[in-house]
């Protein structure tokens, strides 16, 4: 299988075209997908795997959108998500059950950020895995809270985001500010300013138009996680269970005071109860996804 005769995203076609271009190659129903996977698996089929790959570009496009504010190359962050569609398709075991979107999605992002931890010099310099989970979830985090054009973050804030990524509060600031940028114009080409033919940021602004590969993978993916959650839990006692559901599955979350009553201890035994037992949560579901081949083993 060649990605050489695959389209190829590029500055000087600009994403648009690209976009337009990719929308071309037809959906998959599941029976489709399924006598590909079959073809290719067990025959070495290269068109059908061609045509697995280029039914899920969309998907790949979609989920790289969302690595937007790493200030990286569009293009680039595209072919990388690109890698990572063909590398699930080379492993995609259609008997499994899942949808090749579903298991396609972990792939991506594992190419996607594996590339952004190449790329940016933060991560380089000895970032621990702590640290590292905090640069991939800062931005979500200050978007939930509506602090996403914040310069230095609030007190409470930081507190908030701390708590939600179980992370200290001085780690949250200094990575909001070694991530903070300034604004820029969505007219600005990519590239620097003085870049003729280079694509511009409103090219990588998120696309709102329905994408049947990327809703159907999203709801696909979230009922395995879900799965995955629901057998996962057994590692843990009845109390880790409730307070973990309580502080991570409950909008607006119970506060750590509120637990610390409850159970009569501290509100650091809380927090401490509450990492640990999300750390076991983790593994298991790790452990789960590896043996169902819905994530490669590091």
């Amino acid at each position: 299988m060649s990605y050489s005769n695959l389209p190829a995203p590029s500055p000087e076609q600009g994403l648009s075209r690209y976009m337009q271009e990719i929308r071309k190659f037809p959906m998959l129903e599941k029976d489709q997908e399924y006598m590909l996977g079959k073809a290719w698996r067990d025959h070495g089929d290269t068109d059908a795997a061609h045509q697995l790959v280029t039914s899920h570009l969309r998907l790949a496009a979609k989920i790289a959108r969302g690595y937007r504010g790493y200030g990286l190359p569009p293009a680039e962050v595209i072919s990388e998500a690109n890698v990572g569609l063909m590398q699930a398709v080379k492993k995609f075991e259609p008997e499994k059950g899942f949808r090749l979107a579903t298991y396609a999605m972990w792939w991506i992002r594992a190419s996607i950020q594996e590339y952004v931890l190449r790329s940016w010099s933060l991560v380089k310099m000895g970032t621990t895995s702590a640290q590292k989970k905090l640069f991939f979830n800062l931005r979500k985090a200050k978007n939930r809270i509506g602090a996403l054009e914040e310069g230095d973050l609030r007190p409470e804030n930081v507190q908030r985001i701390a708590n939600d990524l179980n992370v200290t509060e001085a780690e949250v600031i200094s990575m909001n500010r070694r991530m903070s940028g300034g604004d820029a114009s969505l007219n600005a080409r990519i590239g620097g300013a003085d870049s003729e033919g280079m694509a511009e940021w409103q090219d990588w602004l998120e696309d709102d138009h329905a994408d049947q590969a990327s809703d159907y993978a999203e709801k696909d993916e979230l009922d395995a996680r879900r799965e995955l959650m629901a057998e996962a839990m057994v590692v843990l006692n009845e109390r880790e269970q409730d307070i973990l559901s309580k502080r991570k599955l409950r909008e607006p979350a119970v506060t750590l005071e509120e637990l610390s009553g409850i159970y009569s201890v501290s509100r650091e035994r809380i927090r401490q109860i509450e990492v640990r037992a999300f750390e076991k949560l983790q593994e298991k579901m790790r452990e789960l996804a590896v043996e169902r081949g819905m994530l490669k083993a590091v």
